[in-house]
């Protein structure tokens, strides 16, 4: 499925104390559980995840309120 994938607290406005990997599915926001926010690079650089929302195609399910995700393929 397509989501937005970034920073939970820096893009998405979700409350946490880190910076933590989040997707937006149909705009609705979820912490990732199965990926760090840092495995996609630098998530403080131009492009990282707390300075942009990246498109991507993501497979997996939500459980307890969190995305459990199998894949994560930017676009």
């Amino acid at each position: 499925m397509d989501a937005e994938v970034a920073c939970g607290q820096c893009q998405f406005g979700m409350t946490g104390t880190n910076c933590d990997l989040a997707v937006r599915i149909a705009g609705r926001a979820y912490f990732v559980t199965g990926f760090h926010i840092d495995q996609f690079g630098d998530a403080h650089g131009t492009n990282g995840f707390c300075n942009a929302i990246r498109r991507a195609r993501v497979n997996g399910h939500v459980e307890h309120e969190r995305f459990v995700a199998g894949t994560i393929e930017l676009r």
